[in-house]
């Protein structure tokens, strides 16, 4: 029998529904943390549904200035309606996000962003690296993806750690936001100011 106290307390973590919740605690077995990431890998697969179904027509501009006043950034972070756009959630989503490029500098929003041409030249220079001399094509080609992936966690904002809980990258949280807030949530446009 799942005890409705702690229902009510996911609940309040999550923000997920009472019968997912009460869902993920049965296939949990009542352990609060497997039922966490069950709802965690459910909050993901609705945010993905909303993704490609809507369009985000309304938002914020998140601003952050580092303390030393030589950093700033802004980000327009877009959403479905004004509602969202207003609630204080998605506004310190947006202020997050403008911290992340400020400390991090992101050359892209998505991996999608990099040009072909600069994609290939890193392969070339990771063709010709002496750990994939002499190694079999199916291994050199799958240490030229992870590679790759590191680049893109490198110069991607989506793809990045987030600096406030580098369990997750910045995709995972604007995908909790999603899950949360219920609406198409994405980062349009990042600009960067440095002295």
């Amino acid at each position: 029998m799942i005890d409705t106290s702690t229902i009510q307390k996911l609940r309040r973590q999550t923000n997920a529904g009472i019968m997912d919740i009460k869902r993920a605690l049965e296939e949990a077995g009542g352990d609060e943390a497997k039922a966490l990431e069950i709802l965690r890998k459910l909050g993901q697969k609705i945010a993905q549904k909303k993704q490609a179904e809507r369009i985000a027509r309304d938002g914020v501009i998140g601003s952050y200035i580092h303390p030393n006043e030589k950093v700033a950034s802004l980000v327009m972070l877009v959403c479905e309606t004004d509602f969202v756009a207003r609630n204080e959630e998605f506004k310190q989503l947006a202020h997050d996000i403008a911290m992340q490029v400020a400390a991090m500098n992101p050359e892209y929003i998505s991996s999608g962003e990099v040009p072909e041409d600069i994609i290939n030249k890193e392969k070339e220079i990771y063709k010709n690296l002496p750990e994939v001399q002499g190694k079999p094509d199916e291994v050199v080609e799958k240490i030229i993806q992870g590679k790759l992936n590191k680049y893109f966690e490198d110069v991607c904002l989506l793809n990045q750690k987030f600096i406030k809980d580098d369990s997750k990258t910045i995709k995972n949280l604007i995908d909790e936001y999603i899950a949360k807030l219920g609406e198409k949530i994405e980062v349009k446009k990042i600009v960067r100011f440095a002295i």
